[in-house]
Order: structure tokens, then sequence, then C-alpha cells
């Protein structure tokens, strides 16, 4: 019985396989029904026989109440912009001054697909677990989501026949990669039809279909919604050595994985270029939204020593196609206060579809480039949503002014507090100076409890307006004052929501140092800097106290943000609102391992190698442990490896440690050696 149920999980998920990827049937519907409907009999006979990766087993899980938390094996990076083919020629000589001179480079160019980056983990071939990119270090546990994409192989290699070329190819023991998951605008189309037919309302375009079906707590929704899936890159692999994108596409594919058929192998920048201006007038044939084309140093190596900025590798960027525009009435000015001071001008646009989207508001960026560009109240204005994102003003179409047009002046004083308004040199931004402006502090508590910050989710934006309304937060720090009796007295806030709020700014506390630096709302220091900051100053003091110079020492930090951390700190208020936090109990200095049970250091000056499944911990897990007590996890076995922990069916890896006299150990062998 288990071999027949076993052959039918390889012929299903192969037929899957043709039809859903490779969209080439080798049976009919009628016959692909019958070997199905035969497996899931046999598994309903033997539920104790059935395997995980089943093609029955797409839609198995429970709804949940939450994601959990999932840590990457390495950084999901994300990508920087060039806008035209100057920017591509930039790029270039950019990256051309840190390699050799004369270095000749090849590339790799693909369509950029507008849907969401995941994250998919395979042990022995099988798919264990997959998240979505998160701030690029963590992601949220979408495991259960992903098995419904019927493109999404559930086993690799899924050949099962003789003649397919994915059959021959072994999968290493660990492998995690990097796809994009998307909706097809056809299927798109067909599901906001069911949506509208059925009462619900439609989904404002494909992107945000596939994100918010990904993000669905109930597996089954995700079901119903048409999803794709193209894979494009290796994350970590046990023992796999590839050395150009090249080849790891064609990996990628040998074993299975779905991948776009656009992708083109060019030789020098100039063909770069053909392929983008190529994609720019074909893009409308493809079913698929895309908005621009990624290029790719083909050379793994090289991109790897090229490095990265923030969270963008130098070796790759998107070059984004012009964005789409369209004209409308300009019906007003809202003037919005940030959460740095900051009066911006915000469009209020007669309502207009750009890019598949409704934009009823857009950026004016500041009131120079209003006047700069001459726009006043009432013009028929340009409209374009920057990267296919982000909508702003261009400009007037003056020749349909009918004389009617107001011009439009900056405000004098701020819309919330009233005080006066001040424009700082060097700049062309107007600001509130007022510490006690409301509508600057409630952007800043916003900031400060935001996920890539203290990441208080039970705290939203209508909370943090009545918090400082009623006068009970006048900085941030006054969150971690707050009681039970404050909270309680605001509407809607029940004993359970209460204590939800109370249990989440408590939990906050224990956020590290990073996240911190982050909320504290600098000018310039986002989620990234904050991290190349708390790895170079192991405390906020040692940040405050840092000068300008040390800090631009920081790869990836300029003048210009050097120049508002220093500037930050030389603020009276903002040291007292540092020793509030301090006081509340929050965490100042980077997390080092301090119990005495666990021996800080005791894998000092130590190499690990990890291969194969250990029993009670995940590859990430282990490595983890191993970095908690100042071991060091590498990838490959060398003679620098001191040990390889082996768990079973390793890999390559523990004949290579034989070959070099390594010694090994289990995971058993790896907890003695942390206890004291």
């Amino acid at each position: 019985m288990t071999g027949r149920i076993d052959e039918l999980v390889r012929q299903v998920n192969f037929h899957n396989y043709r039809y859903h990827v490779l969209d080439d049937p080798v049976i009919s519907d009628a016959e692909y029904d019958a070997l199905y409907h035969e497996l899931l009999a046999l598994e309903k006979a033997h539920p104790e026989l059935i395997r995980p990766d089943s093609p029955s087993q797409r839609v198995g899980a429970e709804p949940t109440d939450k994601f959990a938390k999932l840590v990457h094996p390495a950084p999901i990076l994300s990508l920087s912009n060039c806008f035209d083919l100057s920017d591509l020629r930039a790029w270039r000589v950019r990256i051309g001054r840190m390699l050799p001179a004369e270095t000749h480079l090849d590339y790799v160019a693909e369509p950029k697909f507008d849907g969401l980056s995941v994250v998919l983990h395979y042990e022995q071939g099988r798919f264990v677990r997959g998240a979505t990119r998160g701030n690029g270090e963590v992601g949220e546990d979408i495991t259960a989501n992903l098995r419904t994409i019927h493109s999404l192989p559930l086993r690799v290699p899924v050949g099962s026949a003789p003649a397919s070329p994915v059959a021959e190819v072994e999968p290493p023991s660990w492998l995690v990669v990097r796809g994009e998951v998307f909706i097809n605008r056809s299927d798109f189309e067909e599901m906001n039809a069911r949506l509208v037919a059925a009462g619900d309302k439609p989904f404002a375009n494909p992107r945000n279909a596939a994100a918010g079906s990904l993000r669905q707590l109930d597996p089954s929704v995700t079901a119903g919604r048409p999803l794709a899936l193209y894979c494009y890159d290796v994350v970590a692999a046990d023992g796999l050595a590839l050395e150009t994108q090249v080849e790891v596409m064609d990996y990628l594919c040998k074993l299975g994985f779905p991948a776009s058929p656009h992708t083109a192998h060019c030789q020098d920048l100039e063909a770069v270029g053909q392929y983008y201006l190529e994609w720019m007038d074909r893009r409308d044939q493809l079913d698929f939204e895309i908005d621009g084309v990624v290029v790719k140093v083909n050379h793994l190596a090289t991109r790897q020593a090229l490095g990265v900025v923030g969270k963008d590798p130098r070796g790759a960027t998107a070059l984004k196609f012009p964005a789409r525009e369209k004209t409308t009435r300009l019906l007003a000015i809202e003037v919005n206060v940030g959460r740095t001071g900051s009066v911006n001008p915000l469009a209020i646009l007669e309502p207009v579809e750009v890019g598949g989207v409704m934009v009823k508001q857009a950026t004016l960026h500041n009131y120079d480039d209003i006047a700069r560009k001459d726009i006043r109240l009432g013009d028929r204005v340009i409209v374009k949503r920057a990267g296919d994102v982000i909508p702003y003003v261009v400009g007037p179409v003056v020749a349909l002014r009918s004389g009617a047009e107001q011009p439009i002046q900056p405000p004098g004083r701020c819309p919330s507090c009233g005080e006066p308004l001040i424009r700082l040199q060097g700049e062309v931004a107007i600001y509130c100076i007022n510490a006690g402006c409301p509508a600057q502090l409630v952007r800043l508590v916003e900031y400060f409890v935001s996920r890539g910050a203290m990441d208080i989710e039970s705290l939203g934006s209508r909370t943090a307006e009545v918090l400082v309304e009623r006068g009970l937060v006048r900085d941030v720090a006054d969150l971690y004052y707050l009681t039970a009796a404050d909270l309680l007295e605001l509407e809607g806030h029940k004993e359970r929501k209460t204590a939800n709020l109370l249990a989440g700014i408590e939990a906050s506390r224990e956020r590290p140092l990073a996240r911190l630096i982050a909320a504290l709302g600098i000018r310039g220091v986002g989620v990234a800097v904050s991290e190349l900051l708390a790895a170079r100053f192991d405390s906020l003091a040692a940040l405050s106290s840092a000068s300008s110079e040390e800090l631009q020492s920081v790869e990836g930090i300029g003048p210009h943000t050097a120049g508002a951390i220093t500037e930050w700190f030389s603020v009276p208020r903002n040291n007292s609102l540092v020793e509030k936090l301090r006081a509340a109990g929050l965490k100042m200095e980077a997390d080092r391992p301090t119990s005495p049970a666990t021996e800080v250091g005791r894998l000092a000056g130590l190499a690990f190698v990890i291969t194969g499944t250990l029993p009670g911990l995940s590859r990430e897990e282990a490595g983890r442990l191993i970095q908690d007590h100042d071991g060091k996890v590498t990838d490959s076995v060398s003679k620098k490896t001191s040990y390889v922990v082996v768990g079973e069916k390793p890999g390559s890896k523990l004949e290579k440690a034989k070959q070099l006299g390594i010694p090994t150990l289990d995971e058993a062998g790896l907890r003695a050696l942390i206890r004291p």
C-alpha cells in the first residue's frame, strides 16, 4: 500500500508540474482526475500513510490566529532603482570603481514582477517551510498558504517520468530558494468578476490581491485565489557550487521550480539596454504585471565581492519603466506635519485611475517645488506614479487654464499647533519646531510603535491621537508609564484591549538596540541604518557621543545622515527622552549573552559547519545557538573548520570533513560543548 501511495504522489506531483509550470500536460484531465482520486481514496483509508509532500496537503492546515516569525538564513535584500538608461550607465560606473581595471561584466536580465517576495525552504528535497521577506532578516511564516500554490513544488526534483529533464538532478539536503508570488492579469479579472457577482469588494490591482491572499490566516481562503510563482535565486544550500546566475536559473529549472521564460543572458550593458527597451514596448503583451527589468551581474563571486549598501546589493539593480501618468483636477491642498516637524503639502485630486490604482491624493514634494512649477489651485495637473507606486504631481497643464486658478502660498503657522514655521538653512522644507506640537507627536508615536521600530502591534493611529489629545503621552517615553486606569478611560478600551496593549508595551522593552535606534525618529535613520549603527556602536551612550567622522566611517553612512545623528543628540530634550527611556527599562546596549548558565564565550574562536537534519533543532536554530555562545557558522568545510555538526541524511560536507580529518558532533555533542 505504501508503495502505491508513493507512486501516486510522484505521478500527481509530476503532472501538476507539467500543467501548472510548463503549461504542457501529457495526460488528459480525466486521466489526471483518476490518479488524484485514487490517491485521495487510499489516504482516506490509511491516514497514517499521508506524506507531507502529497498534493492532497495543499490545503491541509487549520486557520491560525497569527503568523509566527521565521529568521532567514541570509539577508533577503531589496534592490536599488535606476529610472532610465543613463542611470543604468551610472550604476555600472559606480560598481566599476570597486573592480579591477578593464573588468568585463556580463549580466542576466529578467522582467521585474510586481508581486510579493517569498523565501522557500527545502530539506531532503521536500518543502518544509516558507516565509515573506519581512524586514529582510525576519519574515512571517506562511508555509500553509504557500502550499496552496499549485506551481510551487512540494518535492524536488518533480520529475517521475523517464524522459523528464528534471528526473536525474539530486537536490542538496538543505536548499532555500527565493521567488515572487503574483497573479496573472486574466486570472485577476476573472477573480474580481466573481467577487463583484457575489456582492464582495474587488481588489484594486493584482499585487494587492497577491499580498492579501498570502497573508490570510485561513489557508482555505488562499487556496481559492489564483496565485502563481516564479523562482529566481538560491539563498542558501548545503554543498551546492554554482558560479553564475545563468547556472542558478538552469539548476532551478532542472529541479522543477517555475521560472520566467523571459530571462536573458546579456553579454554587455548595451544588450541590457536593448532588452529593457524591448520589454518597455512589450510589457502589455504579458499576462502579468511588470514595472521594469532586474539586472544582475552574472558572476556570483563578483556580485558577492561588490557588497551591499544598506539593504541593496551593489551587483544588482532594478531598471524601472517610465511611470504611467494621467491628468486630473487639483481640488485642494492639505497640509500634514511629519514626525520630524516638516510641513508637507498634499494634493487633493479629482479621483483618477493611474496604472490600475484609483488616485485621490498625491505628493507635491515641497512649496519651493510648487512655486517653481507654478502649480495653482484648480489647475488641470499631470499625475504620475513614481516607480508605478507613489503618486505625485508632475506639473500643471497651463494650456487648459481658465483664469480662475489661484496661486498656492506656504503657510506661516503650523496647522496643528498654530506656532510660527521656520525654514532651516540649506533645506527646502519648512518646519514646526514646537516640541509639544500635537500632530508631530502623534506621528512620532505612530513611528515609534511601528513594526520596524518597537513593534507594539495593539497601538494604532487612533489610539495614538487620543493619548496625545488627552495629555497622557507628551513624549514617546510616556507610553511606558501608562496604567490600566489611564487606558480604561479611553473610548472603546475594554479590559481585554487594555491588557493586550499593556502586554505589547511590556514586550517592547525587550526589543534590541537597533530597534530602539530606529524608533527614535532621527532623520535618515531607518531600519537598515539603525542595524549598521548598532553593529558598530554597542550602546546608545556610545552612539550619542560619536563624532561625525566616526559615524561616517560606518559603510553606508554619509555626511547628511551623520550630521542628523549628531544634531539629534545635541538637543537637550532628546537626551532627556533617552534617559526617560532608560529609566523605563528599555535596552540601551547591544544584546550579549550574560547568563552564567550559558557560559558566555564557550564557543569563542570555534568555527562550525552544519549538515543534515538535527532531531531537536532546525538549521537556523542550531546556527543561532552557536552564535549566541560566540561561535562562528560557515557554509563550507575547510581546514579552518573546528567541528562539523551532523544530523540525519548529511550531505557531501560530512565526506569533506572525513577527508580533512575535521571532528564531527551530533546535536547532543554540540549541547555538551556549551554546558559547563
